[in-house]
């Protein structure tokens, strides 16, 4: 068997980025996700970021291995169909906002009672209850509230925000992490679940460390760029050739490492970096010496030499030159699927590796809205031409 969740079927009701996430690493595994979409417009995936060709780019690697259906679920004939469509499911999957669902007829009780087995997860901003939750809210807010990005950036810069969907990712890997803790409890129970996943409470395991520090000791850590207040050596540092490396010393003995490679004996024995905590005191110079190091060497040299030494150091990489990365290549972290209209698409491999299973992207996604409509409604539930048709159309 190549696939892990072979016999799984998931309703991915949800639209943009964090609960989607959820419901394609499930896909990545094998699941039969159909993707539930508003008839026309679809998700707003499929608009979202880059385009090429009027095909959404990031709906192309989010959706894979999906099929789209097309049901505007605002219709009473449309919730009675999902309501018994539902039986057909392990999984729901949806991101409407607190009670949106209970207003049309589809809340946990009606879907559970129609299905007592089900797990049905639920992606918000903030939560199902709470002052915030009926407050409309992304990912973006997350990294803001969480305190996240009050401690990104660099000291004399505003607060920073990530170039990408952190807390919306974060919180799809835990959201499908957690689908299927649920399913390891059915399995013994028969019973189904009702997952109420807070975007924001998902990213705060980045900074775990920070909140149980400030508890414990009073301690707010501030902007520090690159450098950590926890570790030295840390840091970004530009070679000859105008190439970046990366470079962490967060235990002593490589810490030692590093100084004896820019500084020798003298610098291992060096009062200012003799622990951890003498390190931070003098990030500044630290880094300043291993800068002044790195700018003497081109990158392949400063890598070849650091590593030999047994330093945790590499190169810090743009997108693409990531992709001519040996290791990347070497482990086929991205592969190419073919697109019927964009042709050879490359994009992020399933991840992790198995040994014996081998989950595999057998589409992108789907191009059409509701291109899979007719032939999956009737399937699962022998519903007409005609029926469904006028479904789609809203009448």
């Amino acid at each position: 068997m190549t696939s892990l969740l072979r016999d799984l079927r998931v309703l991915d009701m949800s639209t943009m980025i964090a609960a989607p996430t959820a419901a394609s690493l499930l896909a990545d595994y094998g699941a039969e996700v159909v993707k539930l979409e508003r008839p026309g417009t679809g998700d707003f995936v499929r608009k979202f970021g880059a385009q090429k060709e009027g095909q959404g780019l990031y709906w192309k690697s989010l959706s894979r291995n999906k099929q789209s259906v097309a049901l505007d679920l605002h219709h009473p004939q449309v919730q009675e169909l999902v309501t018994e469509w539902v039986k057909t499911f392990d999984v729901v999957v949806e991101n409407f906002r607190p009670g949106t669902l209970e207003k049309w007829n589809l809340g946990p009780d009606i879907l559970l009672r129609a299905n007592p087995s089900l797990i049905l997860l639920r992606v918000t901003a903030y939560g199902q209850d709470g002052p915030y939750r009926d407050r409309p809210g992304f990912g973006t807010l997350a990294e803001a509230m969480t305190g996240v990005a009050s401690v990104t950036g660099f000291p004399d810069k505003p607060p920073l925000l990530p170039a990408f969907p952190l807390a919306d990712v974060i919180a799809g890997y835990l959201g499908s992490n957690a689908v299927l803790a649920a399913l390891h409890r059915r399995e013994k129970t028969g019973d189904g679940e009702v997952i109420d996943l807070a975007i924001y409470e998902a990213l705060m395991k980045v900074i775990e460390l920070q909140i149980i520090e400030y508890d414990q000791n009073g301690t707010l850590h501030k902007r520090n760029g690159n450098q950590l207040e926890d570790t030295a050596p840390r840091g970004a540092y530009q070679c000859r050739d105008g190439l970046w490396i990366a470079l962490s010393g967060s235990t002593q003995p490589i810490a030692q490492r590093v100084l004896r490679a820019v500084g020798g004996e003298a610098l291992v024995n060096d009062e200012r970096f003799a622990t951890n905590l003498d390190r931070v005191a003098h990030a500044e110079e630290l880094d300043a010496l291993i800068s002044n190091w790195c700018e003497r060497r081109d990158r392949a040299s400063a890598i070849d030499e650091l590593s030999s030494l047994g330093c945790a150091v590499g190169p810090l990489e743009t997108v693409d030159s990531m992709l001519t990365n040996p290791q990347v290549q070497a482990r086929k972290s991205i592969t190419t699927v073919a697109d019927t209209e964009l042709g050879p698409v490359r994009m992020t491999n399933v991840f992790p590796r198995f040994e014996h299973a081998r989950p595999e992207i057998s589409s992108t996604g789907p191009s059409v809205v509701g291109g899979d409509t007719m032939r999956i409604l009737q399937r699962d539930l022998g519903l007409s031409e005609t029926t469904i048709r006028r479904m789609m159309e809203g009448h």
